[in-house]
């Protein structure tokens, strides 16, 4: 009898089978998320047993818990992936035992019986024999909590000793890096101490290990090669201290992270008696299948062909395997890339294939330039013609078209894909074979991704990620995946528009163009000389912004006043019941105790609603468009300027209080908050623009959720941009480290207008970020190395918007044409509308709903006419 047939009561009600899933890491969350796409969930229950208190998180992406610091941020996928009904997640749940006889697991002092396991446990991090490698300091990292409880020991060693913190790390691989880059961005000094002769001994050979500690080195880290770590000392606090060598040489350590290596944790499959490997791993065959025929095991713990596979996406390939079989599929794990590429201390690493050229015969082809810390090397066939492997160290920006190539002709001379960053090698992409594995994450063929265009309707790479999961885990190849797009649409005669509209076959960026270099300064010579019709609701208020960028206009001038969006027009945010809310500007959410009287008083004066915002300022509700101006004059007279809450240009910079009276605080948040705001104020854009500053990497102002967010160091402002809320909500990435205030002020300069120049219309800095040909990188290098040597005109562009601005309140308080148009009525403009009515709650008024309103429209009862008794 199968298994299957086992677990179905009859045909007529067939019991729904159960699936248990021990372990709830990111193999185990992508096998219930394959099932839960296969509509698995309607056959089975799936119960996933984590020790951990989170929810399945990206573990690769542990480092960046040190620059965004809320866990959440790294939580996989979509969080109603386990409140769907079939499926449940047991979080802090360790499983001690499995009855395989009985086929049940134990867990949470209760069994849970089970029709098919699938051990999915991962790994665990090894500490070498070392005396003193238990001591109070001394770390793995491993998980979210071994990094939250490493960061804080560093924060509390460095304000109990008043310095800082000596850091050391024993391993020079890839986890000992990223640790060694967590302890520097705490800033510790730090020293990384690796046993082999060079640095990455199993990703790179000596050469390319060389290039890497010079690199490492030039940036303030210490590296110690061939060096055994032989002891650790405490102090009197019973704290580590010290680090002694097996040479004898010792060097201060207050903090100590162990990163060499890992083992399979398969405790729980040894005591089930199942079978295992030598070298530790549960040993399976091709359909993940353990010995025992009820239990798949998957990921880091899986052994297979005699191998464990310590990468995360030969892990999702199990998990897809398994999620075939367990519905009836054949499916078989056979094999995956192991190619790594890296982003290390901010240095690319990248290896591929045959990278050490084991192969008989190979030829190498290197280019090293020890100025620039680059090392290149090519591994080819013996004819020169099929390239067999590589690795990349400081720029591995080739490796996304070169490792799909691995055991292919390259088809033209190797040195030229050796080229300096930014040059675009031979036939990049565009001629791949469909059965070469672009995304190796997600198991994606350059095939899947042009079927996607052909046969699923995609028409741009959003949609194909969506479609195929290709470039939505490590992103590596996110760029050759555009590139198969866009080759596949023009293959295909699909014609994707990018035209503004029907009005303008322009994109935004170009009509910004157009009117940059022209002397187009209305929107009328715009359509007559570039366009046709009379313009739309898409195009007009996109000239209006451009003109006022470029021609830096008041909103309300001329015939710009009737290209603007409703709340534009008005200067003021339109609300459900015909009112508008007011919003003074408080840069950097600083202001006097008279300014927050003045306000107050308004409100009072004129009956508004008040609320303070999220970005650090007073919102007014409930203003009559009679009454704005008058409104403005009061505000304007204690000194407020509008808030532009209305446009799509800059809103606020949020800032905390910084260095002046916060006892963690490094840098004066509030001055460059307030600079910045009165910098970029009036600054109109594709989209609502947003900045933070953070006095402390404890980042109370939330600036990574901004546009542009800016966070104190020891050394001067990181700075990190594309953090967007709304529908999409996107954490900002790191831009720049320690620059001083002038290079922060021109490198916010730059990658605001360079934004503002050439986003799309209503696009926001994150999806522009990933728009541009070569994403983040691309834009650091315009910004950062003015690659496009259009640094001076942006530079430019910016002084010619802070110089011209004026605030649009004030010029419209002294203009009685642009005042004329603040009317209720036309033939009475001072009268109110008669059908606003408010009630009163929690001590402010608010609009009345339907059911208030006929009471308190048409009043309490209606009155009746009395009777009148008729006599004859």
């Amino acid at each position: 009898m199968t298994i299957d047939q086992h677990v179905t009561d009859s045909p007529a009600t067939p019991r729904r089978k159960k699936l248990a899933v021990v372990g709830a890491g990111m193999v185990a969350h992508r096998l219930v998320e394959a099932l839960v796409e296969r509509d698995a969930d309607q056959t089975w229950d799936i119960e996933v047993f984590g020790d951990e208190t989170r929810p399945p998180y990206d573990r690769v992406a542990l480092t960046s818990f040190f620059n965004d610091r809320d866990p959440d941020d790294l939580l996989l996928g979509d969080g109603s992936l386990w409140k769907r009904p079939g499926v449940r997640l047991y979080r802090g749940s360790v499983v001690s035992r499995i009855d395989r006889e009985a086929k049940v697991l134990h867990a949470r002092n209760t069994t849970f019986e089970y029709d098919r396991l699938v051990l999915a446990t991962g790994s665990y991090a090894t500490v070498p024999p070392v005396e003193g490698s238990d001591l109070p300091g001394c770390f793995v990292y491993r998980t979210v909590d071994d990094v939250a409880e490493l960061r804080q020991w560093v924060l509390d060693r460095e304000a109990a000793l008043g310095r800082k913190v000596k850091g050391a790390v024993v391993g020079g691989g890839l986890l000992g890096l990223e640790a060694a880059g967590a302890l520097t961005a705490l800033g510790a000094d730090t020293t990384v101490v690796e046993f082999a002769e060079w640095l990455m001994p199993l990703q790179v050979d000596r050469a390319g290990g060389g290039a890497l500690r010079r690199i490492i080195e030039q940036l303030g880290v210490s590296v110690r090669t061939s060096t055994a770590t032989s002891k650790l000392k405490a102090g009197r606090d019973g704290k580590v201290t010290r680090m002694q060598f097996a040479d004898g040489e010792r060097i201060a350590a207050d903090v100590v992270v162990f990163a060499t290596g890992v083992r399979p944790r398969d405790e729980l499959a040894r005591e089930s008696g199942l079978a295992v490997g030598e070298r530790g791993g549960v040993v399976a065959d091709p359909g993940c299948l353990t010995s025992d025929e009820s239990i798949f095991a998957i990921g880091e713990v899986a052994q297979i062909a005699g191998r464990v596979w310590g990468l995360v996406g030969p892990g999702y390939t199990m998990a897809e395997v398994v999620a075939d079989r367990l519905l009836g599929g054949t499916a078989t794990f056979e094999g995956a890339d192991l190619s790594t590429k890296l982003k290390l201390l901010g240095v690319d690493v990248a290896s591929f294939g045959d990278a050490f050229a084991a192969t008989n015969g190979s030829l190498e082809v290197v280019y090293a330039d020890p100025t620039a810390g680059v090392y290149k090397k090519l591994v080819m066939s013996d004819d020169a013609q099929t390239l067999l492997g590589g690795m990349l160290v400081g720029d591995a920006s080739a490796y996304t078209n070169l490792r799909p190539m691995v055991g292919r002709a390259l088809g033209s001379d190797p040195t030229g894909w050796l080229l300096p960053e930014g040059m675009e090698p031979p036939g990049a992409g565009a001629a791949l074979p469909d059965d070469v594995n672009v995304c190796s994450c997600n198991n994606v063929t350059a095939g899947q991704i042009r079927c996607a265009v052909t046969d699923e309707g995609c028409t741009d790479l959003a949609g194909v990620k969506a479609c195929t999961k290709a470039g939505t885990s490590c992103g590596s190849c996110v760029s050759l995946v555009k590139k198969l797009v866009d080759v596949q649409l023009a293959e295909a005669g699909i014609e994707v528009s990018t035209a503004l509209c029907e009005h303008f076959a322009f994109t935004r960026a170009q009509l910004f163009d157009i009117v940059r270099i022209s002397e187009i300064s209305t929107f009328s010579e715009l359509i007559e000389q570039h366009g046709t019709g009379r313009g739309c609701d898409i195009c007009r208020p996109v000239a209006a912004s451009i003109l006022s960028t470029l021609r830096h206009g008041h909103v309300l001038d001329g015939e710009n006043a009737a290209l603007q969006d409703t709340n534009d027009h008005v200067m003021a945010n339109l609300q459900k019941d015909g009112t508008y809310s007011v919003v003074p500007r408080i840069p950097g959410g600083e202001v006097t105790p008279e300014g927050l009287v003045a306000i107050g008083q308004v409100a009072v004066d004129y009956g508004l609603y008040t609320k303070i915002t999220g970005g650090q300022r007073i919102d007014l509700f409930g203003a009559r468009i009679e009454q704005l101006p008058a409104i403005w004059r009061r505000l304007v007279d204690a000194g407020f300027e509008s808030g532009q809450a209305y446009g799509k240009s800059l809103r606020t910079v949020k800032s905390c209080v910084g260095q002046s009276w916060c006892r963690y605080g490094v840098q004066d948040s509030t001055t460059l908050a307030i600079d910045l705001e009165n910098r970029y104020r009036g600054l109109r854009s594709p989209h609502k623009i947003k900045l933070g500053v953070s006095g402390c990497a404890r980042e109370c102002a939330e600036a990574r959720g901004k546009d542009v967010g800016i966070i104190a160091t020891d050394q001067g402002w990181n700075m990190y941009v594309g953090g967007n809320g709304g529908f999409t909500p996107r954490h900002a990435q790191l831009f720049a480290e320690d620059l001083t205030t002038d290079e922060l002020v021109q490198a916010i300069d730059r990658f605001l207008m360079y934004y503002v120049r050439t986003a799309d219309r209503l696009q926001r800095t994150a999806p522009w970020l990933e728009s541009v040909e070569g994403g983040l990188d691309a834009v650091r290098a315009v910004v950062l190395d003015d690659s496009l040597g259009i640094g001076a005109d942006l530079d430019a562009a910016m002084a010619s918007h802070v110089d011209t601005y004026e605030d649009e309140w004030a010029a419209t308080l002294a203009d009685e044409a642009k005042l004329a148009q603040f009317v209720s009525f036309v033939n009475a403009p001072d009268t109110p509308d008669p059908d606003l009515a408010y009630v009163e709650e929690r001590g402010q008024r608010r609009p009345a709903d339907e059911a208030e309103r006929a009471v308190l429209i048409a009043g309490a009862s209606i009155p009746v006419r009395p009777t009148t008794e008729v006599t004859a």
